[in-house]
């Protein structure tokens, strides 16, 4: 289910990831297949260092699969300055 805030996920260099577009997944923000027959397809993150990202949850962002503060706009206020648009990785 998508979610108003974003998840904080710990990531591994030189791993794949995949993230939920759909907001079906049960295990979010990752793909578990719940997509099947839809539209929706997931996103491939490969991550190029181990460490903490903000990833997307309420699936608005404008760069997927890291949350740019969107949530803010939909959902009341405004952007937070700790999300910065087109962060790397």
């Amino acid at each position: 289910m998508s979610d108003k805030q974003p998840i904080s996920v710990d990531v591994v260099a030189g791993k794949r990831y995949f993230w939920c577009s759909c907001g079906k997944s049960t295990k979010q923000p990752w793909c578990d297949g719940s997509h099947a027959g839809s539209e929706f397809s997931p996103l491939m993150y490969e991550a190029t260092e181990t460490k903490t990202l903000h990833v997307c949850a309420c699936k608005k962002t404008g760069h997927p699969p890291l949350c740019d503060g969107t949530h803010q706009l939909l959902f009341g206020g405004g952007r937070d300055e700790y999300f910065e648009i087109g962060q790397s990785d």
